[in-house]
């Protein structure tokens, strides 16, 4: 121990207290260490790298998105589009397609109707990116909240949705429409887009796209709306369905409110004045049809145009199955509903298949062709395309009979043919008209002919012939022409080559051939042409996705010569005013024409024209369940049906009806030599008006060998390979 030095601890000097220390509060907890203090700093530099990791993913994943994640073919759904048929006056005729789509050139939408859609979709789309992520947040935070369900996309990214993708709401199709949407936008044009999704949106009664909607809001064409129907067809776009006024009045509030905010958006954004806006009425629409499918003729009309524009080459089947054409016609719709209704009140409303079994089997085909451009004006085709599918205005498969022998003599012209005993063949050349005369000068099998019940009329001019109807006469002549050169007019007047059973032997005069009723009416429009063009024209125009395409024309051309024609009319005018198609004239006009029946009365025709328009009318027998033909015994309550009946009474009403309001015109005839004078002729014998023939008491007998057919040839040896006699009732009546 040091020594004492007197003093205690307590005295001891102590060390000095730093400058600021002041003593502790013995209450007070003690300060925390040191070490705490640096927990904020890890928190933060945590916090700073998992923001920078997220953002790396998030980046990563971006980037991954937007290579993996390919722009992919358009869905079957957006290219899917129906072919629109119009009548000729641009009015609609029908549509083929399910999807009722017609895309149309941006060019072709005015600029007012295009602005209204973006001042109700997209109003920066011509200034912002194909995404705009703060929509995208602000239409899913106000989806959540309750203030209503957005989607927040772009016209774009609707655009995306509508051609690419699909409607589902599902985060992988929302993904995929993202990444789609920035690379579309990069790689096509705004205008491009914008096209694309005027064309894809939906607008409600069915229709894809603003010219859909254009036609069914407003019954008009895409550039002719004006701004406040291009602002009501964008202010549907939000609710097709519930925004239709004329479907949902009770809606009619909403939708003006929704159309006055697409004007006062286009106002905002300097696209309409307010002067303009101030001036703005709201455009009800008409109210909503059912769309235009192909029930009654109209199924018919498009069937006959898509076999004529595939027939002629125009387009390929497959091209015109895959739609988007919009196809104008050469049917009037006035003519058309005129046809309809002639055969309805001349035909349709007579049947009673209750009291009449044969009542069942009829049907009806016909059609009108403009002589002067060979352009059909009108087809009757059945029914309703929805019941019965055959186009009786196409088919062949029916006789055509005593309508085919007015070409047996316009050949006689054309060549200069003359009889077996040298005389040139005139309307007042005489032949023997006795039933069943074999013909002469025929190398074939002997052929002898039946005349309508077996009637003999001796010696005969051949215009009195015409009026008759005289197998046996008509044969002959065949021969004297030659069947072949026959043959080779019908071809020339119209008559596809290919027809069935237009064959070149002495029967040919007697109708056999079945060409379809649209193929006698061209070839009596070439008679009523005075022997020019031969062909017909079912189509106008043809455009498709708005791009103009050629429809190839065929310069008119003198199938036969004028005298040929001319000739032939005049002994045809004859049948109309003393012969056995006395009924057309209720048309009320000078008229040619030529009364027909099939083989054992399953068709009767009447093909006959004024100057101004050629029209020929079937009536044919069918049961609806076989599908066989059969005889037309008892329809309409009648014992027959003859050409001179129904079908001239049809075609009667129906040429009055479609050249009401326009002056009769005569024929202007050029004559063969010698034919200028026409001798008179008797009237027909004991026949009631319209008929082709005296009736029968009985209903015909059938010859099973009548039903037989010839193989081509020229007259001469072998030239035939039957000669079956055709019995009573046979072609050619």
């Amino acid at each position: 121990m040091p020594p004492s030095s007197g003093t205690s601890d307590s005295d001891a000097p102590r060390p000095a207290r730093p400058t600021g220390w002041e003593p502790r509060d013995p209450t007070l907890s003690p300060p925390p260490p040191r070490k705490a203090k640096r927990r904020p700093r890890r928190l933060l530099r945590t916090l700073f790298g998992l923001l920078l990791l997220g953002t790396l993913l998030l980046a990563g994943a971006f980037a991954a998105g937007y290579l993996l994640v390919e722009i992919p073919p358009a869905n079957a759904a957006a290219l899917a589009q129906s072919n629109v048929y119009l009548y000729r006056d641009g009015s609609t005729l029908a549509r083929d397609g399910e999807v009722n789509r017609e895309n149309v050139r941006l060019d072709r939408v005015p600029l007012t109707v295009r602005q209204a859609v973006l001042a109700a979709e997209d109003r920066d789309f011509h200034a912002s990116r194909a995404v705009d992520p703060k929509a995208m947040v602000r239409a899913a935070w106000n989806t959540v909240t309750g203030k209503g369900r957005q989607s927040g996309s772009t016209i774009t990214q609707q655009y995306v949705k509508n051609y690419y993708l699909g409607q589902e709401q599902t985060l992988t199709r929302k993904a995929k429409e993202f990444f789609i949407a920035i690379k579309l936008g990069r790689e096509k044009s705004k205008e491009d887009i914008l096209q694309g999704y005027l064309n894809t949106s939906y607008f409600g009664r069915n229709a894809y796209g603003l010219q859909a909607a254009a036609r069914a809001y407003y019954g008009k064409d895409v550039e002719d709306l004006d701004t406040a129907e291009g602002a009501y067809l964008a202010s549907v776009l939000k609710a097709p369905s519930a925004y239709d006024v004329t479907t949902h009045p009770e809606n009619r509030a909403k939708a003006v409110a929704r159309w006055n905010y697409v004007l006062d958006g286009m106002v905002t954004e300097g696209w309409l004045t307010r002067a303009d806006r101030a001036a703005a009425r709201f455009p009800t629409p008409q109210t909503a049809r059912p769309a235009t499918g192909l029930s009654g003729q109209r199924g018919y009309l498009v069937q006959a145009v898509e076999e004529y524009l595939t027939g002629h080459g125009i387009v390929d089947e497959k091209t015109l199955a895959g739609g988007g054409f919009r196809i104008t016609t050469t049917l009037e719709p006035a003519k058309q509903d005129a046809l309809v209704q002639a055969v309805e009140e001349r035909v349709m409303s007579r049947l009673d298949p209750a009291s009449s079994p044969t009542d069942r089997y009829v049907r009806v085909g016909a059609a009108a062709v403009d002589p002067a451009n060979g352009k059909v004006l009108a087809l009757y085709g059945g029914v309703d395309y929805t019941q019965q599918y055959v186009n009786n205005a196409t088919r062949r498969d029916y006789q055509v009979g005593s309508t085919f022998k007015p070409f047996v003599f316009t050949a006689a012209v054309q060549s200069g043919a003359q009889t077996q005993q040298g005389e040139p063949i005139t309307p007042y050349t005489v032949y023997d008209g006795s039933n069943r005369r074999p013909v002469e000068g025929w190398n074939g099998t002997p052929y002898d002919p039946a005349n309508e019940d077996d009637e003999s009329y001796g010696e005969i001019a051949v215009g009195a012939a015409t009026d008759l109807s005289v197998n046996a006469v008509y044969a002959q002549m065949a021969v004297d022409v030659g069947p072949g050169h026959v043959r080779r007019t019908a071809v020339a007047l119209g008559l596809p080559g290919s027809t069935p059973d237009l064959t070149a032997s002495p029967s040919i005069a007697l109708g056999p051939a079945t060409a379809s009723v649209l193929d006698m009416a061209t070839a009596y429009a070439t008679l009523a042409a005075h022997g020019r063009h031969g062909t017909y024209s079912l189509v106008e125009g043809l455009s498709r996705d708005g791009q103009e395409m050629a429809v190839p024309t065929r310069a008119a051309r003198q199938a036969v010569s004028r005298e040929a024609a001319d000739t032939t009319t005049s002994i045809l005018r004859s049948v109309v005013e003393t012969g056995t198609g006395t009924a057309a004239q209720a048309a009320g006009r000078p008229a040619a024409g030529k009364t027909g029946t099939a083989e054992d009365d399953k068709a009767a025709w009447f093909a006959g024209y004024t100057p101004e328009l050629a029209t020929v009318v079937a009536l044919m027998g069918q049961d609806p369940e076989s599908g066989r033909q059969e005889p037309l015994y008892g329809a309409l309550g009648l014992p027959r049906i003859n050409g001179g009946g129904a079908p001239a009474e049809v075609w009667a009403q129906f040429t009055r009806e479609a050249l009401a309001g326009t002056a009769p015109r005569d024929f202007d005839l050029q004559l063969m030599p010698g034919a200028e004078e026409l001798p008179p002729v008797p009237p027909v014998p004991d026949a009631p008006e319209g008929s082709d023939a005296p009736d029968a008491p009985d209903a015909p007998k059938v010859s099973q060998e009548s039903e037989e057919s010839y193989e081509l040839g020229e007259a001469g040896p072998g030239a035939a390979s039957r000669s079956p006699r055709p019995p009573r009732g046979a072609p050619g009546q």
